[in-house]
């Protein structure tokens, strides 16, 4: 019984490095800038947090709960070359200054990876799904007047054939 369950985790382990390298490779793909300006600490550059941020849409996990399970996996860290990892908040503050446009670009490079310009996609499925930036609550933004819409609304093609 163990051994079975050592195997489905060294095959979620496995899963979830691929999946790194994939992101990884889509976002450096639409060339995001590195650092936001040419002051800021460089601890982490937007490629790693972007990365952080498609794994933690991934595991559909909150940004706490995603950051405590990230320090522990030790081989996600060596892929993604954190040597410390970010507090939760980092990975909120980047997805409120992240642009749309980024996001668009990213599905579209995954949408490449399958597909050629020239080929016909018969029967397709949409699906939309919303990324949440921030976690406030909409009674605290009525009671301060400030009602803020910190999501982003995407949608992504499939073909089912």
């Amino acid at each position: 019984m163990c051994s079975k369950r050592k195997e489905t985790t060294r095959r979620l382990a496995r899963r979830n490095i691929r999946f790194i390298r994939a992101a990884f490779s889509i976002v450096k793909a639409i060339r995001i800038t590195p650092y936001s300006c040419k002051y800021s600490k460089k601890i982490y550059t937007h490629y790693q947090l972007f990365v952080l941020i498609l794994f933690k849409d991934y595991r559909n996990q909150r940004c706490r709960d995603f950051i405590e399970e990230i320090g522990d996996m030790d081989s996600i860290r060596q892929e993604l070359e954190y040597y410390i990892m970010p507090h939760f908040t980092n990975l909120q503050k980047f997805f409120c200054r992240i642009k749309t446009l980024y996001l668009r670009y990213a599905f579209r490079k995954t949408m490449s990876l399958f597909y050629s310009n020239d080929d016909l996609i018969p029967v397709i499925e949409i699906d939309s799904s919303g990324f949440t930036s921030g976690y406030s609550s909409h009674y605290y933004s009525v009671r301060t007047g400030k009602i803020r819409k910190h999501f982003l609304k995407t949608s992504i093609s499939v073909d089912t054939d």
